[in-house]
């Protein structure tokens, strides 16, 4: 058995599989104070006594970082409670076993990368854009990673001329978390985005944004597939309106494959973070096989 915690910023999932990823079980919680949310974690997993690992894709930021002495910590989180947490080491006081740790986003790009939409491809970005922005990349099977993860949602990106809000990211305001993720067409209207028509300004806006950070890590790391979740993504037309916002802006500066395959929705869906936890689980667990 293989377990894998998917832990996000508003919930936990929790999931125990055999070695094929054949799920056991699978449950979810909300996301409260540490010692109640861990307190679920350890209840869940204490079922199994048989399990050799278990893969963890944490809300961050994290520190991924083996030497330093918060490696294993939720760090600068905006998120109540969870700033300076040591998430991996109180698993590690419970559980005797190898335990897989990195982002939410690189555990759901692991998932698309091994079983989803970058199945067939060496290296591909994984960008959820919902309560927040993040985004993770891998090349030739390993995450692309240094003293840090990625934080990809805080790119800064110019201003929409039709879009006066300021942005709302506390650390930088108008970066792309700041204008583009699900609050900020709250804090834009005063409503949630699925409460406004389908032809509102607003979907062309984001779209506008989410082009730019999209031609940005095309540049830069020139990756084979792009996959876009979260919520935001559920929005009327989102995907097509990114991918020409995207053909406007890139303007044939650089080759990349043909855009309907390039730019992509994750074949996983929302499975694709617990997904990955497994196969980080698996990968721990059997990597002498």
């Amino acid at each position: 058995m293989i377990g894998a915690i998917e832990a996000g910023g508003t919930k936990f999932v929790c999931a125990v599989s055999d070695e094929n990823f054949n799920i056991v079980e699978r449950v979810s919680f909300k996301t409260t104070h540490p010692e109640e949310t861990m307190k679920n974690v350890f209840s869940f997993f204490d079922s199994y006594k048989e399990l050799k690992a278990i893969g963890i894709g944490s809300f961050g930021p994290i520190d991924i970082n083996k030497s330093s002495t918060k490696y294993g910590y939720i760090t600068s989180t905006p998120k109540p409670g969870w700033r300076d947490f040591n998430f991996l080491g109180e698993i590690k006081k419970h559980y005797n076993i190898p335990i897989g740790w990195t982002t939410d986003v690189n555990a759901a790009c692991l998932g698309e990368y091994e079983m989803g939409s970058a199945a067939e491809n060496k290296s591909c970005i994984y960008l959820t854009i919902g309560t927040g922005i993040g985004g993770g990349a891998i090349l030739n099977g390993n995450f692309v990673e240094g003293f840090g993860h990625p934080e990809m949602g805080h790119i800064l990106v110019k201003p929409h001329l039709k879009d006066n809000f300021k942005g709302w990211c506390p650390y930088h305001g108008n970066c792309l978390e700041g204008l583009a993720a699900g609050p900020s067409v709250e804090k834009r209207y005063g409503t949630k985005a699925q409460n406004l028509e389908n032809n509102h300004e607003i979907w062309q806006i984001l779209a506008y944004y989410i082009a730019q950070a999209l031609v940005n890590y095309s540049l830069i790391l020139r990756p084979e597939k792009i996959i876009l979740g979260g919520g935001v993504m559920k929005g009327p037309g989102m995907l097509e309106l990114i991918k020409e916002e995207f053909n406007v802006l890139l303007a044939d500066y650089i080759e990349i494959p043909p855009v309907d395959e390039y730019i992509v929705k994750p074949s996983l869906g929302d499975n694709a973070g617990i997904i990955g936890g497994l196969i980080l689980a698996r990968k721990l667990a059997f990597e002498s096989i």
